[in-house]
């Protein structure tokens, strides 16, 4: 019998078009060679050219299945992304304030790129004052970090001080993610004083959508691997920038990265075969 692979978890909401949320989250925890079980926190109407609705889960259910999958499988890191409602966050925040899971990375998700709403100001707020402090690690990207510090964010040191303030809210490892800086650059800040940026050339790609759920989720699967969280960073970042480099076109707005571009028999593989690359 094979041995088991590292079980992530993801607590997360579902896109129907895939291109970020749940089943974005379980191809990315595949594509990392982990084992991916996921807890829906809401339901939303959307594709390629946004969200149009959201419907949050039932709290109870979210919380029972929380509590069935981890009395089944060992866990080697969560990963939460939307929440969608205060009651569901609170839910969730009971959870793991008992239940102490190793390597939680949490994508601090309060809006789409599309500019709809994806937590209610009480899940904002158990966020900020439950959820944050639990973390090993959390993901906002510019404006997320913003949101939650009350001030300007556009800057790499900008991005500095916001890290200083989550620090000073609780927090104890951050990656400020700045796509929209002139160089791509991400910034990993850790409370005992460390910076590290990670910078990378901007793609001019419409193929974006989910890269914030791609890049924590990704995150969450090399620490589950047992990697450090420099390297976890780094890697993460370089799968989520060959992801966009080897994404194909889906829907008629902001389509998906390719999660699966290791695979041969997906779109790049299929043109490296062609072309007699491997």
């Amino acid at each position: 019998m094979l041995p088991s692979p590292p079980i992530v978890l993801t607590i997360a909401g579902f896109d129907p078009s895939s291109g970020a949320g749940i089943t974005a989250d379980v191809k990315t925890i595949a594509a990392h060679g982990c084992y991916g079980v996921a807890v829906i926190t809401a339901l939303t109407v959307q594709s390629s050219k946004g969200v149009r609705q959201v419907q949050p889960s039932d709290p109870s259910l979210v919380a029972s299945s929380l509590e069935e999958l981890t009395r089944d499988v060992k866990v080697s890191a969560v990963h939460v992304g939307m929440l969608g409602s205060g009651e569901v966050a609170a839910r969730i925040a009971d959870f793991l304030e008992r239940v102490r899971v190793p390597n939680l990375v949490l994508d601090t998700v309060l809006r789409s790129s599309s500019g709809m709403s994806l937590v209610d100001v009480a899940g904002t707020k158990i966020l900020a004052e439950r959820l944050l402090p639990l973390a090993a690690v959390i993901t906002p990207n510019t404006e997320e970090a913003a949101a939650l510090t009350g001030r300007d964010v556009g800057t790499l040191e900008e991005m500095k001080d916001a890290a200083r303030q989550l620090h000073h809210m609780g927090v104890g490892s951050v990656v400020i993610t700045g796509g929209q800086l002139e160089r791509a650059t991400d910034l990993l800040s850790q409370n005992n004083g460390a910076m590290q940026t990670f910078t990378a050339d901007r793609l001019n790609s419409l193929s974006t959508h989910g890269t914030g759920c791609a890049f924590s989720t990704a995150l969450a699967c090399h620490l589950a691997l047992g990697r450090a969280l420099g390297e976890a960073v780094l890697l993460a970042k370089a799968y989520v920038t060959a992801a966009i480099r080897s994404a194909y076109p889906v829907g008629k707005g902001k389509g998906p990265l390719n999660h699966m571009y290791r695979m041969r028999n997906h779109p790049a593989g299929l043109v490296k075969k062609a072309s007699g690359r491997t």
